[in-house]
């Protein structure tokens, strides 16, 4: 059915062209009001006096350009009334016949008839990405909550998403790590999982190991080139180790309840020499210090595609996945997620990178902003921004300690992602048993909502924050039952559920026979925040925004609970019960999917 908001515009498109024939592809300005002033209002009317004001127009300012913006609208149902305000503002009412209408059809119909369209039929989403051989931390939590978010938001929005985790598969650390395994282990291919061990320790003593012996570093060195050479022995020990990295990485992803395919840096490999062939054949490709590389405008470093002993760049590693996804995949957006925390070292990075083979989290943005800027100059995108195929940066802030410093452990470790949701889900349990569940519920109920309520207070804390924004993880916060946090709306999406079920009404026989009215103030309020679910989803998805979703459901939960706390709204045993039960489903409709979005699993009892 459309949003509300796009309905309205399509009202105005109607009126622009019969009241400024002359003008044309005016697009119209519809937003929403605060209440005041009406619903909806549309805001053409100053901008296009400026551009007729000098062409002997009829009019006599913005606001005979507003009423005669009111004047031409088509006549329509969703309409009540029209007025013009200030510098021409054509303000709307919403019929609340039509509203409600539009609600009860929502829930015979299904929500999922609400879902914007956006102009995208393919993205790719590049999110988490964990370096094998390394545990998954609160580093990177960020990225696999709010890439998790947003393919589901642009799933909702009918664009196929390719879930794509990226992860770090392919670069020096596999020689120096290989070579370390070698000595400790002389008959690696018949080392157990459990004789390995933590890979995490074996990577710092390599790491160490590559750091304070030059011969160790030259062997290293080699032995990458020899691994993505295709040599049997080393193939089969990385392999190894990916497998032992991946059983890790699946154990936080099942918790999350996040799906990602992986393509990692290893996958590419094949596509590389084709891409060095066409850029090169472009005339893209130098030689500079024995090395081949691209050069692009206002960027010192240019972008390595061939090192000089002659391994892939890790440039290269992110040209590759570039064109396949733009080629193979037919992708026409491309989303990345990158922490941004670390822009200031991005000097730093300058002086030291030419000293330095790794890949530090804190180059990925930098490293993926040249990577656009070469597929621009090779024509594999268009210049411009908004047009399609493009490529965009999702940056978010640091996850932070209450010491305003990087979350890490008392010991100054980096927190692993498992444990941290551990923690939660176990707190989360604690708080059940204090409220007196233990008796009133079986174990399994116990342990479904603790997860439930435990990893949805992780993923909302996240969410709702602005994500270019640093946010502080405090475990007492996130579980409050009270204010912006994910168990209050946990909590009460549960009380509707009771509210409903306490009515003992039939749904299915309430939502094809019962009839909504919108008569009260409040039960407008709510039915008119309802029905801009779908524009909210759309503003999201097109910034990129989870937190404007997370924005709207706790207005949701509170203009419901404004609605369900006045006397003169009561729903059980009122002679509107059918009407409001009827209020109370959609509503908690509309938080169920909004849960969904935010990959948190809902909660029908407290």
């Amino acid at each position: 059915m459309g949003s509300v908001k796009g309905q309205l515009a399509k009202l105005f498109e109607v009126s622009l062209k019969v009241t400024v024939p002359n003008e044309p592809d005016v697009e119209p300005l519809v937003a929403a009001c605060d209440g005041k002033f009406g619903d909806y209002k549309c805001n053409n009317a100053m901008g296009l006096w400026s551009k007729i004001k000098g062409n002997g127009a009829q009019f006599r300012g913005p606001p005979a350009v507003g009423e005669a913006i009111k004047n031409n609208l088509p006549t329509s149902e969703m309409i009540e009334s029209c007025f013009v305000a200030g510098p021409g503002f054509v303000n709307v009412v919403l019929s609340k016949n039509w509203m409600a209408k539009s609600i009860q059809k929502m829930l015979v119909e299904g929500i999922d008839k609400w879902a914007p369209l956006l102009p995208v039929k393919t993205a790719v989403v590049d999110f988490s990405s964990p370096n094998i051989a390394k545990e998954m931390h609160v580093g990177h939590l960020r990225s696999t909550i709010i890439g998790d978010t947003l393919a589901r938001m642009l799933e909702f929005s009918k664009v196929k998403v390719l879930r794509r985790n990226h992860v770090g598969d392919w670069g020096t650390q596999f020689g120096m790590l290989i070579e370390f395994l070698f000595e400790k282990f002389p008959n690696f291919e018949d080392a157990t999982e459990t004789a390995i061990g933590d890979l995490q320790a074996f990577y710092k003593a390599s790491k160490q190991r590559f750091d304070a012996d030059p011969a160790f570093k030259e062997r290293a060195q080699q032995a990458v080139v020899r691994l993505q050479g295709g040599e049997d022995k080393y193939r089969r020990a990385w392999a190894q180790i990916c497998e032992i990295s991946r059983n890790e990485f699946r154990k936080v992803y099942q918790r999350l309840r996040v799906h990602l395919e992986e393509k990692g840096e290893s996958f590419y490999n094949p596509y590389i020499p084709g891409v060095i062939e066409a850029l090169t054949k472009q005339g893209l490709v130098e030689e500079s210090r024995g090395a081949r590389v691209i050069f692009i405008e206002g960027i010192n470093i240019p972008l390595i595609v061939v090192k000089r002993d002659g391994g892939i760049g890790i440039d290269q590693l992110l040209l590759a996945p570039f064109r396949y996804r733009l080629n193979e995949e037919k992708a026409e957006w491309i989303i990345y997620l990158t922490d941004v925390g670390q822009q200031q070292h991005f000097d730093l990075f300058f002086k030291v990178r030419s000293q330095s083979c790794f890949w530090n989290s804190f180059d990925k943005l930098f490293l993926k902003t040249r990577i656009i800027e070469a597929a621009k100059r090779a024509g594999w995108l268009p210049h411009g921004d908004s047009s399609y195929p493009k490529a965009t940066h999702v940056g978010f802030g640091l996850v932070l300690g209450e010491d305003g410093k990087r979350f890490r452990t008392r010991n100054t470790e980096v927190v692993r992602l498992v444990d941290l949701l551990d923690e939660a889900k176990s707190r989360s349990k604690d708080a059940l048993i204090e409220r007196g569940k233990r008796e009133e519920w079986t174990e399994e109920e116990i342990e479904s909502t603790a997860e439930a309520v435990g990893y949805g207070a992780v993923k909302y804390a996240d969410l709702k924050n602005n994500r270019l924004t640093n946010y502080t993880f405090n475990f007492d916060q996130m579980l409050n039952d009270k204010g912006n946090a994910a168990v209050y709306l946990l909590y009460a999406h549960a009380r509707i559920c009771s509210i409903i079920q306490r009515s003992g009404k039939d749904l299915e026989e309430l939502k094809n026979k019962g009839t909504l009215v919108l008569r009260h103030k409040d039960e407008r309020d709510l039915g008119l925040h309802l029905l801009q679910f779908a524009e909210v989803v759309e503003e999201a998805c097109t910034n990129l925004l989870p937190n404007v979703l997370c924005d709207y459901l706790y207005n949701l939960s509170e203009i419901f609970s404004k609605f369900y706390s006045n006397p003169e709204c009561k729903v059980i045993g009122s002679d509107m019960e059918t009407s409001r039960v009827l209020l109370c489903e959609a509503t908690a409709v509309v938080m169920r999917k909004c849960f969904s979005l935010l990959g948190i699993t809902p909660i029908y009892k407290i």
